[in-house]
């Protein structure tokens, strides 16, 4: 489901109701644990954090002149999704992420390359996805970016 959006407050405000609650909480965790250096916003319909331009003018090489992606939130039809770059490009945190997640959840862990996916609100772990926030500056992020994506980028 696309949320037509202008801002993060709109997005909260025109989520769902039975969504709401829980869409606020991820939204407290990922602020209140996210490192300086990302900016909040709406792209695609739904809210996320990115690099800001000011920080990374290159911005992202799929959509030139936007910033860079680095994590995603949306409620959809059927599941609350996170969409988090860093897993997708850094098997380290990818498995990291995999084995604790069992031990904040005894809930099958519903995964794909990027997008982390919750059926049930009251499955998502709140703890675990305020330490998966905390694990990249938005530095490492675009460093990690540019030796991922170093032949699509233009200098």
């Amino acid at each position: 489901m696309k949320t037509e959006a202008e801002n993060v407050k709109d997005f909260l405000e025109k989520v769902p109701e039975e969504r709401k609650e829980v869409i606020k909480k991820l939204y407290k965790t990922i602020s209140q644990n996210l490192p300086e250096g990302f900016a909040e916003g709406i792209s695609n319909g739904m809210m996320g954090w990115v690099v800001p331009l000011d920080i990374y003018p290159a911005g992202y090489h799929c959509t030139p002149g936007k910033p860079l992606p680095f994590l995603g939130m949306a409620s959809q039809k059927n599941s609350v999704n996170l969409y988090h770059m860093e897993i997708y490009a850094k098997p380290e945190l990818h498995d990291w992420f995999v084995a604790e997640f069992s031990k904040h959840s005894k809930k099958k862990l519903d995964m794909g390359k990027s997008c982390i996916r919750f059926k049930k609100p009251e499955d998502i772990p709140y703890e675990l996805i305020g330490e998966l926030a905390k694990k990249m500056t938005s530095e490492e992020w675009v460093n990690l970016y540019e030796s991922q994506y170093k032949s699509k980028l233009k200098k």
